[in-house]
């Protein structure tokens, strides 16, 4: 009878203490299918928001509207971009209606909290000039300098994110009709068309790849035979970007360029959304914002009437 008594005790205990935030990530890696980098961000948010809960002497599922309110404007006041805090914000969203499904919390604390607007920011993109200087650093006279054009020009190309450029395979990659086919956020699949350059600089570096790297490699960039990480790839453009003179930038730098210069050039934005793989049109138009500033600098600089003032008021004099 003691026994039983222990073991129920045990249970309860036991149950008390779940993590439900591991039980949460568990949950939309299987369910979602969510990205691995997408599941670290959550992993680190929650993280912040398990602590802020620690700090208030609340289990995290008992957090109330007014404390994530206070969790929210203490994440800004620690320096965390506009961007950042709305990801941090949609992670707690997912959890508390993970809780409400799972019968943790009767509440859902998330529902119509503010946060900082998304586009209180504007990426940073090269100019189309800036592009043409930045791909003219490798030394294509080397095999490794043919790897590293043929890798910005399919980066820039296609639009990848870092992570998709070095997951990329060789039997992604049709020369022949011009295409890529890239694994996005929660492993979407998506197929995006790339230029004569790219396919140009592809061709020849399959003609260094056996040389330089491994020619059996499944990958399509490699180095000794091993594909590269993400990190490789951002040291590399850090280094082209400061031979060639051009600002500081990241690789994610390229796909803004990419869906800029589209905007700039005609795209409509609904194509663009397609080919960045974004789920919501809304993630697509801050590049709209860019583009918006773009035409009225344009319009500003060119058009005859745009910098006359009261030019009909001006009298004849006799």
């Amino acid at each position: 009878m003691v026994l039983g008594l222990t073991q129920n005790s045990d249970l309860k205990k036991t149950t008390s203490q779940r993590d439900l935030v591991k039980e949460f990530l568990t949950y939309i890696q299987v369910e979602k299918g969510l990205a691995r980098n997408t599941l670290e961000s959550y992993a680190r948010d929650l993280a912040r928001l398990e602590k802020w809960a620690t700090r208030t002497a609340k289990p995290i599922q008992e957090l109330t509207r007014q404390d994530l309110r206070h969790w929210i404007a203490g994440l800004s006041r620690e320096g965390l971009s506009p961007p950042s805090v709305a990801r941090a914000v949609s992670a707690a969203r997912g959890f508390f209606r993970f809780l409400m499904l799972d019968g943790h919390t009767k509440n859902h604390p998330t529902e119509d909290l503010d946060t900082p607007q998304r586009f209180a920011y504007l990426p940073q993109f090269l100019t189309e000039d800036e592009i043409d200087q930045l791909f003219a650093a490798p030394d294509t006279s080397t095999e490794e300098g043919i790897r590293d054009r043929a890798l910005l020009e399919v980066m820039y190309g296609a639009g990848l994110r870092v992570s998709e450029l070095v997951s990329l395979k060789q039997a992604e990659v049709d020369i022949l009709s011009g295409l890529v086919v890239c694994h996005g956020k929660g492993s979407k699949e998506r197929c995006v068309p790339i230029g004569k350059s790219a396919v140009h600089w592809l061709q020849q570096y399959g003609g260094v790849k056996a040389n330089y790297g491994k020619a059996t490699s499944a990958y399509m960039f490699v180095n000794r035979g091993k594909p590269l990480t993400r990190q490789f790839v951002w040291s590399m453009i850090k280094r082209y970007a400061a031979k060639a003179g051009v600002r500081d930038i990241s690789p994610h730098t390229l796909r803004h360029s990419f869906a800029t210069h589209l905007l700039q050039n005609g795209a409509d934005s609904r194509s663009v959304q397609a080919l960045l793989g974004h789920s919501d049109i809304s993630t697509t138009q801050i590049y709209t914002h860019i583009t918006d500033r773009h035409l009225r600098s344009s319009y500003d600089k060119h058009h005859p009437r745009a910098r006359v003032a009261s030019a009909g008021d001006k009298k004849t004099k006799d």
